[in-house]
């Protein structure tokens, strides 16, 4: 429990905050409530102590309580300010934890400045807060505030001096004679260099990120970081600084020595007071140089006055700053400075890291020895001075005095200031104990006591009488009578600081005097700040005290005077003494010559004979509390004692196993020894803690009681003071360890002043116990689980039992059934300080501890093999020992490390604790504890960072996670505990507390307090039946797998209710006797064990082992029949689940087909809700006529009556309670009103009034509304697939009572009784048959409620594949496969009706006969239009001609059909091979569609008679992913539909027409091809030339057309001449006869006209037209001219005469004549 602090250490007042930037950032992280009213370290208890999760902050209000609950877990993401989205949340709110441990999944954002947020809190804590905030900051390596801006920019600065005051760590520096030497310190009062590091003008480089690069972490926050590139708002003029440790290893630390580095947020120009502050108390100061102006150079020149060390680093643009003042171009800055060389950096063209790698080599050369060493505490009065606030106040200051006052003498030797002051922890109260011990150990044994015990007693009691309040302690209690807490909290927590920080100096001393010496050789190098100076020259005034008294001189009053007795010249003696002192203690532990060392001393202190001139010199008053001190280390005989004994390790090293004031307890080894080499140390008796005076302070209450009259000084306010410091946080101490003593007068005031304090109901408690050896570092694991302050182990010699309380939030004391949970830490258990006493006193301690405990945790740490026994046996023994008088608490283990040494000793303790928290069969627990008590206790691995022996050892990246799970693992094992047993009150625990400790004073345990072979003996025994049981487990396992292959070889059989019954009642029998069996092999196995060793040994434990196969044999036989029910239930449930999944899916598939078919007729896509709803009915249909297993017997009545009794009590109704005996399912069938339920005085209201009935009939009314309701919900809840559920009752209920309560009637309490009566009767008929149709099957009906809704998934899914299957399959069918079966078919087709056309008809073998068919055709038809169509349009006519041929053909021929048959059924067998042969290994498997068609199309293909159209494959139409199986059933069945559509179509009679132009190659132009011949016409007559030879130049016509037959021009005729001969010959014909030559001679001239063509010179007849076409001319003559528009052709009169035989017999002698 951590203290309330009303106000801060300082006095000062805060005042509410302003309305600014900073204020805002305050309101945005929800800390405006803690700036007047700031956290205190009790608030810790709500964010972090009971927080078992690392939760994501959500919401920027949650990052504090986020930083600070990772702070206290160590975690190195404690300073991220990144939040999750809420809908991220929302989102992954089903996604497993591990997820959200060391990261964040989905969208993160910050909303501020992870620096503003550190700032912010602490700012808004209180100084002991911020001391703990500061102390695991730095054990995270993160830099810790030690300037904080203030939120009002008008108000001073806040200089942290008490927050770095406890932070403690060890470090080993490089010097050669100390070098593998651990040395400690604080962070305030150390004297180390301090490099601080600022800004000047705008840099692109980071200076945190640098100064990371140089001490080599992530220190400093910077803007690569999350939210480091928000602007910052609080942190502007913050100082961080960071602590370097180095660790011996010359080869991996950067600096030899420890360094702090410093680091100014912001532009140092806007800071001018910081940077004057760090000027001047820094060791050097490094500026990063921008673009600097006249007023950053003026700054930079005063930085050189007043630095002791300046280095510069350029960064400024040359080329783009052309008015810059710094450059550094020119190198004459340093010069203008006066800097040395090598202060100024170059870094325009440097990388960040070569950067970092210059200033770390500047930094190495000026250390160790060219700085000068301050302390951060010699600082505070220069920041006061330069307008600082420093956060010591009046306050603490006052405590800080009283502390000095109350350690007067101190320096003088602890062990004589122990004996002058706190005389009762000495010899005479151990010796007291051992006699009260020896007292009871003869009251036990009935024995007299002996009467030499009673006068030493007597004795005893009178040199205590004479005791006497000691100075000391009587300032100490009077600081703790006062009102204030703050002081007294100050008081305490100094007092402790100084107590450590005292004895770590004198553990330092040889370290310290170097320091000093070369500290103040420093001053006298650069004494150029007076000041500082001053302050380092008074060193040797302060290193004896862990903060001077001279930082806060203005406001002490009451500091006591230095001792001003010794001279300057004894001072020089003393430091000679002591350094000689030093080197022969260095030359015992070395091999090196002596000569040789001797040069190694004078090479090591070459400052020492330079520096006692100037030490001589100096103010020889301030050297006093030096040679006291050093005094102390020379003639305090606890330091004499050097006989120390070397022992040789394996490693080489050496160990110092005495005792010695001025060694450090580590091991003095190699630089560079790894930790894990460490021994552990032992305690020193000469070290003092808090914990020395809070023991007196009980010893002197206690000493009241023993003798009346021995003190009176507020004696009897001392128990209400410690139960305040309880309260407050202060452990209590239950034992004094040293004495192995407990005060229980003391400690019975103490509980009964806390039982006074607490409100009755509220004293309830818990005990946690930590037991672990005295270098496990029980306190500081404590610290870390809960933050209570335990003592500490370090080197101090206390021993004993702590212990603290604290008080559980509402919801764990619920859970827990306390109020209050009591850690106890055993401290100093198993050390060797104490000789031969420490086994006794270790047995005792540890036997106490296990007794008071609920929970003990073992803490277990790696340690020499030598101290494994010890260390094992003194816990064994305390179990065995609280075994026999009362129940062993829940052991949970700690290991501190994975090793074999840890995980061996943790195993075996848990065996050990296991089998002794079963109980003996005298005392018969129920089985449900014996379970628990085999898997309760569990092995958690933390590595802690209290292991580690530097701060510059990175905490363990698990840490964080280990601990929060060990926490777990205890809160788990409390509340375990309430349901294993009632929680103790405060005057239980102290009976408790009082009844071990009469035990263990009287030794009355069967195993005696120096007996360690029992415990040994008890532990193997344990091994070995653990190995036993492990082999019974396994047989037993193997029998339960026949057993479960006997189930399930019933399949569908096993749900027949007596099938299922006899099997399992076979096999529960056989399961018995099979275990029985087992043990009975097992007990023989541990009888021939104990025979073997020592019967009277072993017989102790025989009884716990006997009850351990017992409960083995019930709980491994209990464990097989739950798990054949189980095996037996899962199998009846699996293959129910099976039934209900087949039939699912039958309405499923069946519900499927019908979609898919609407889908595909209507092409419409169905909508999300539209498949919801035919899923909902098809779940419907199969949820109602699924078979669930009838329920056996389950009473409803019974529960609905239960719960109506809790309603009618719950609502003060009690006494109608015995109506409750009427519920039953056989009630009325009306409810009806009576006059009872009505008022007496409501009666006779209403009884001479004429409408009394409507009372009634109004009541009557609201009872069947509310019957009626009634029924809508049963109706409404039936229709759910689910059982019965108590809820339902209690909802029915509470409607009847909102109904009720809507009505203003005037009725009694037993309408409402009788009406709920009525309504619960009616539930355990109505839902009496719900709840026997689900019973049985209640597991699989939520399991399958609990999937429903991936059965919905599955049916949509199920849907949309294959809807998109089949329209992907649709596609392709459409576009690919139907073509090229079409194709297929119909490509060859064409060149099939020529060839059969051909063959029948002889005019389609050559144009000849082509063209005499068609004349002949002509002349058989005898119609003008077709000669005038022939004449005008040759071609056209003919290729119609031949297109009726190919119809006409066509519609006669049968062999079409069978020939698209025979092509359809070859070409669907080819596509169904080809989709075939992609099935292998594509079963259930996704696959690219488009790749898988591809291959079907490449088949096709193959063999070269398939032309398969693939351009539709190249978009991204099927370019999707499915599941191939389902997709070629698809489209196997589009192609078998495809089939049968072609073939029912080829089956029918088709238009000849239609089939032509589905045909590729069309007949008509083949043909048309084969008979077309010649194009060329004559030009005169138009008639075709015949010649059918190929490439003719010369065309010839067979017939030409007289003149008449087609159109003529006049003009052309003029031009046509006549050969002279033809004119002679015609001289004598007369007019009529010339014209009639002219109708057929136009041709006559047609070669002298056109060359290209021919005319006969042998038979000129041949060019005139034949008998064929005079006949047509002399039949048609007229209708041409009526065509032409012109006059009718004079032709002779004999061609008129022609017949058509005679012009038919003409055309076919022409043709014939021209073959």
């Amino acid at each position: 429990m951590s203290i309330k602090l009303p106000k801060r250490l300082s006095s000062k007042k805060k005042i509410p905050l302003k309305d600014n930037a900073q204020a805002e950032v305050f309101n945005k992280l929800g800390l405006e409530a803690f700036w007047t009213k700031p956290l205190d370290p009790a608030s810790m208890l709500d964010i972090s102590i009971w927080d078992l999760e690392n939760q994501a902050p959500l919401d920027p209000k949650d990052l504090p309580n986020a930083f600070l609950q990772r702070l206290w877990l160590l975690s190195p993401d404690a300073r991220s300010p990144l939040c999750k989205a809420q809908h991220d949340v929302l989102t992954n709110a089903d996604k497993l934890s591990e997820e959200m441990v060391n990261g964040f999944e989905g969208e993160s954002q910050c909303e501020v400045n992870p620096l503003d947020l550190v700032s912010a809190v602490f700012m808004s804590a209180n100084s002991f807060l911020q001391h703990e905030m500061a102390v695991r900051m730095v054990q995270c390596q993160f830099a810790v505030p030690l300037v904080l801006p203030n939120i009002d920019p008008e108000e001073p600065s806040h200089y942290l001096l008490w927050p770095l005051r406890g932070v403690l760590s060890q470090w080993r520096s490089h010097f050669p004679d100390i070098n593998g030497k651990v040395q400690e310190g604080d962070l305030a009062s150390t004297y180390m260099p301090v490099i601080s590091c600022v800004k000047l003008g705008r840099c692109g480089v980071s200076k945190s990120q640098v100064l990371n690069n140089v001490i080599g972490g992530e220190t400093f926050l910077h803007r690569g970081m999350d939210g480091g590139q928000l602007p910052r708002r609080l942190s502007n003029g913050l100082v961080e600084m960071g602590w370097y440790l180095p660790t011996g290893d010359l080869a991996k630390d950067i600096f030899p020595v420890p360094v702090v580095i410093s680091n100014l947020r912001g532009d140092a120009s806007t800071h001018e007071k910081h940077l004057s502050f760090l000027c001047q108390s820094s060791s050097a100061v490094v500026v990063f140089c921008g673009d600097l102006r006249e007023k950053e150079k003026q700054l930079l020149a005063s930085c050189n006055h007043m630095a002791n060390k300046l280095i510069l680093i350029d960064l400024s643009d040359i080329e783009k700053n052309d008015n810059r003042v710094v450059g550094f171009a020119d190198q004459n800055l340093s010069e203008y400075l006066g800097l040395p060389e090598g202060s100024v950096i170059q870094a325009n063209a440097l990388t960040q890291e070569e950067l970092s790698s210059r200033l770390s080599e500047i930094l190495k050369d000026l250390l160790p020895d060219k700085l000068k060493l301050v302390t951060l505490e010699t600082a505070a009065k220069l920041a006061e001075e330069q307008g600082l606030s420093v956060d010591e106040g009046a306050v603490c200051k006052k405590a800080m005095a009283k502390v000095e006052e109350v350690l007067k003498g101190l320096d003088e030797g602890s062990t004589k200031f122990r004996a002058e002051q706190l005389p009762l922890q000495g010899s005479l109260w151990s010796k007291l104990a051992k006699i009260e011990k020896e007292e009871k150990k003869h009251q036990k044994d009935s024995r007299e006591i002996n009467s030499q015990l009673q006068q030493e007693k007597k004795d005893i009691l009178v040199a205590l009488s004479s005791y006497k309040m000691t100075p000391a302690m009587k300032v100490f209690t009077d600081v703790l009578f006062t009102a204030d807490k703050v002081e007294r909290s100050c008081f305490l927590t100094w007092m402790k600081l100084k107590l450590t920080q005292m004895q770590i100096e004198k553990q330092n001393s040889s370290q310290d005097v170097f320091t000093k010496l070369q500290t103040e050789k420093n001053d006298d190098l650069t004494g150029n700040y007076d000041v500082l100076g001053n302050g380092a020259n008074d060193m040797i005034e302060d290193s004896d005290s862990f903060c001077t008294d001279s930082t806060f001189e203005e406001d002490e009053t009451e500091e006591q005077p230095l001792n001003t007795e010794l001279q300057v010249s004894g001072q020089r003696i003393e430091i000679i003494q002591e350094l000689q002192h030093i080197l022969v203690k260095s030359t015992e532990r070395t091999t090196e010559p002596q000569s040789q060392q001797k040069d190694n001393i004078e090479s090591t202190y070459p400052v020492i004979e330079q520096q006692l001139p100037i030490m001589s010199n100096e103010k020889g008053e301030e050297m006093t509390r030096d040679k006291v001190h050093f005094q102390d280390e020379i003639s305090d005989p606890d330091s004499d004692d050097q006989n120390c004994h070397s022992q040789s390790q394996e490693n080489g090293t050496l160990i110092c196993q005495g005792k010695q004031n001025d060694e450090s307890e580590f091991t003095l080894a190699e630089s560079g020894t790894n930790n894990s080499a460490e021994q552990p140390s032992e305690l020193d008796p000469s070290w003092l803690g808090l914990e020395h005076f809070l023991r007196e302070m009980g010893l002197i209450f206690e000493l009241t009681h023993i003798n009346p009259g021995s003190g009176n000084h507020n004696v009897l306010r001392l128990p209400s003071v410690a139960t305040d410091l309880l309260l407050h946080g202060i452990p209590l101490e239950l034992m004094d360890g040293d004495a192995s003593n407990i005060p229980i007068r003391w400690l019975a005031c103490v509980f009964a002043e806390l039982k006074r304090r607490l409100p009755q109901d509220q004293c309830r408690t818990r005990v946690l116990t930590n037991l672990g050896v005295h270098h496990a570092k029980n306190a500081e694991v404590l610290s870390a689980l809960f933050g209570v302050k335990f003592p500490e182990g370090r080197k101090r010699s206390t021993r004993g039992l702590y212990m603290a309380a604290l008080c559980l939030p509402a919801y764990l004391r619920e859970d827990m059934e306390c109020d209050f949970l009591f850690l106890v830490d055993a401290e100093g258990l198993c050390s060797k300080s104490l000789g031969n006493k420490t086994l006794i006193h270790d047995n005792e301690m540890a036997t106490v501890a296990t007794g008071l405990s609920d929970v003990l945790m073992h803490n277990i740490s790696s340690h020499a093999n030598t101290e494994f026994e010890t260390n094992f046996t003194v816990i064994v023994n305390a179990l065995l020992r609280i075994k026999e008088s009362a129940s062993i608490p829940i052991c949970q283990l700690l290991a501190q490390d994975e090793g074999i040494n840890d995980t061996l000793q943790a195993s075996q303790l848990r065996r050990v604790s296991e089998m002794l928290q079963i109980e003996t069969r005298d005392q018969g627990t129920n089985n449900t504890d014996r379970h628990y008590a085999k898997t309760s206790s569990s092995i958690t691995y933390v590595k802690g960072p209290w292991q580690n022996i530097a701060l510059s050892q990175p905490v363990d990246p698990n840490y964080s996670n280990a601990m929060l799970k060990l926490k777990q693992n205890l809160f788990g094992a409390l509340k375990k505990c309430a349901e294993k047993s009632k929680a103790t009150e405060l005057p239980e625990f102290f009976s408790r507390l009082c009844a071990v400790w009469d035990a263990v004073r009287a030794d009355s345990y069967s195993i005696g307090l120096q007996n360690t072979d029992i415990a040994l003996g008890f532990s193997l025994v344990c091994t070995e039946l653990s190995q036993w049981e492990e082999r019974v487990l396994e047989n037993m396992e193997n029998w339960l797998m026949e057993a479960k292959n006997k189930i399930f070889a019933l399949k569908t059989k096993v749900l027949d209710a007596t099938i299922q019954n006899d099997l399992l009642n076979e096999l529960k029998n056989e399961a018995g006797e099979e275990v029985k069996a087992e043990v009975v092999k097992l007990r023989t196995k541990v009888d021939s064990y104990l025979m073997k060793e020592d019967p009277l040994k072993m017989n102790t434990f025989k009884p716990i082992l006997m009850s351990n196969l017992d409960e083995l044999q019930e709980r491994v036989t209990e464990e097989m029949k739950q798990r054949l029910e189980t095996v037996t239930e899962s199998h009846c449930s699996l293959t129910q689940l099976q039934k209900f999944e087949t039939l699912l899916e039958t309405e499923q598939h069946s519900k499927l087909h019908a979609l898919l078919e609407k889908s595909r007729s209507t092409n419409v896509l169905l909508k999300d809700t539209e498949l919801e709803e035919e899923f909902e009915s098809v779940w419907h249909k199969t949820m109602s006529s699924f078979d669930f297993r009838p329920s056996e017997t389950d009473d409803i009545p019974a529960r609905v009556t239960d719960i109506l009794k809790g309603n009618l009590i719950s609502r003060g109704l009690q006494k109608h309670v015995k109506k409750l005996e009427d519920i039953s399912p056989n009630l009325t069938p009306t409810f009806q009103v009576y006059d009872e339920h009505f008022g007496y005085r409501s009666r006779l209201k209403h009884m001479f009034e004429e409408n009394n009935s409507l009372q009634r009939l109004e009541a009557q009314k609201v009872a069947n509304d509310i019957i009626e309701e009634y029924n809508q919900f049963v109706a409404a809840k039936s229709r759910l697939t689910a059982d019965f559920s108590d809820s339902y009752i209690t909802e029915m209920l509470e409607n009847v009572e909102k109904t009720l309560k809507e009505k203003s009637m005037e009725i009694r309490s037993a309408f409402e009784v009788d009406l709920k009566v009525y309504l619960c009767s009616s539930v355990c008929r109505d839902f009496q048959n719900l709840h026997d149709r689900y019973a049985k099957d209640t597991e699989l009906l939520m399991c399958l409620t609990a999937n429903k809704s991936r059965y919905l998934a599955l049916f949509m899914y199920q849907f949309r594949k294959t809807d998109q299957c089949q329209k992907m399959a649709q596609a392709f069918t459409s576009m690919v496969i139907k073509p090229t079966v079409l194709d297929y078919i119909y490509r060859p087709l064409g060149k099939q009706i020529v060839e059969e056309i051909r063959h029948n008809a002889q005019q389609y073998h050559s144009p000849h006969d082509f063209h005499q068919s068609l004349l002949e055709e002509l002349l058989k038809e005898d119609c003008f239009e077709n000669y005038l169509e022939y004449l005008l349009s040759y071609d056209n006519f003919r290729q119609k001609r031949i297109q009726k041929s190919v119809l006409a053909h066509l519609s006669e021929s049968t062999n079409l059909n069978k020939w698209r048959q025979q092509r359809l059924g070859e070409i669907v067998g080819r596509i169904a091979a080809a989709v075939s042969q992609t099935l292998e290994g594509t079963s259930g498997v996704l696959s690219g569609t488009k790749m898988l068609l591809e291959r079907v199309c490449l088949t096709l293909e193959k063999d070269g008679d398939v032309e398969v159209t693939r351009a539709p494959l190249d978009g991204p139409l099927f370019s999707i992913t499915t599941e191939w199986d389902r997709f070629v059933t698809c489209l196997m069945e589009l192609l078998a539909a495809i089939r049968l559509d072609l073939a029912q179509e080829f089956s029918q009679n088709v238009d000849s027409n239609q089939l032509l132009q589905c045909l590729p190659v069309q007949p008509q132009d083949s043909l048309f091809n084969r008979v077309r011949g010649c194009e060329q016409q004559c030009p005169l007559c138009r008639a075709p030339c015949e010649l059918t030879e190929l490439g003719h130049e010369v065309h010839m016509a067979l017939l030409h057309r007289p003149r008449g037959m087609v159109p003529y021009n006049s003009s052309y005729l003029s031009r046509i001449t006549f050969p002279e001969s033809m004119a002679e010959e015609n001289a004598g014909h007369n007019k009529v006869t010339h014209n009639m030559s002219m109708v057929g001679d136009s041709c006559r001239s047609l070669h002298s006209l056109h060359p290209e063509w021919s005319t006969s010179t042998e038979n000129p007849n041949d060019q005139m037209p034949g008998a064929y076409w005079r006949y047509v001319l002399a039949r048609f003559n007229e209708r041409f001219a009526e065509e032409y528009e012109q006059e009718p052709t004079k032709i002779p009169e004999d061609w008129k005469t022609i017949t058509e035989e005679e012009a038919l017999n003409s055309l076919r002698v022409g043709f014939l004549t021209q073959h």
